[in-house]
């Protein structure tokens, strides 16, 4: 059985791109910790190349822990969650939840950036949400409310506790009100 956290590939397609953007708004943070490891930035490519169709889900599948390795190399906390959030964003070619994974690994990395964090954290959400086209909103509508189902990155783990699922949260509660 498909766990309903992966979607269809064509709404994997939809919300790669949105992860996408998620994960290059803080990618400045890491590259400023680790300006010669091009793995974030790539990961966020090849995101944006499947979600044009350039490349297919098995291939990205296998590749999908490259920009997480980048994160164990990063030492400041800000730029370990912006690797992480090019790692989600690459995921999604796996399994379409990873963009929520992707957009709160970002708003992890924005807050921890600033000398306001909760503000920050805020801001960014409220910037992710505000960028989602209609067709995104439907697809990340036809995921499971955090914790449901634990065939995922939705179910328990780390995106599932502390300041990641409060960001999840928030954005699954703007979808809900649609």
């Amino acid at each position: 059985m498909i766990s309903p956290q992966s979607l269809s590939e064509a709404d994997r397609r939809l919300v790669a791109r949105w992860a996408a953007d998620c994960a290059e708004r803080v990618l400045a943070i890491f590259e400023s910790e680790a300006p010669a490891d091009d793995r974030p930035r790539d990961a966020i490519a090849r995101t944006r190349a499947f979600a044009r169709g350039e490349l297919d889900a098995a291939g990205e599948i296998t590749r999908r822990f490259v920009a997480g390795r980048a994160a164990t190399a990063a030492t400041v906390p800000a730029a370990v969650a912006a690797a992480r959030a090019a790692a989600q964003a690459a995921g999604v070619a796996h399994m379409g939840a990873h963009a929520l994974g992707a957009a709160t690994y970002a708003a992890r990395a924005a807050g921890l950036a600033d000398s306001d964090q909760a503000a920050a954290t805020a801001d960014e959400t409220r910037w992710q949400i505000a960028h989602m086209s209609d067709a995104v909103r439907a697809a990340l509508k036809k995921l499971p409310p955090l914790g449901e189902d634990s065939a995922g990155p939705l179910g328990p783990g780390l995106l599932a506790s502390g300041d990641l699922a409060s960001n999840i949260r928030m954005i699954q509660d703007e979808l809900a009100r649609d």
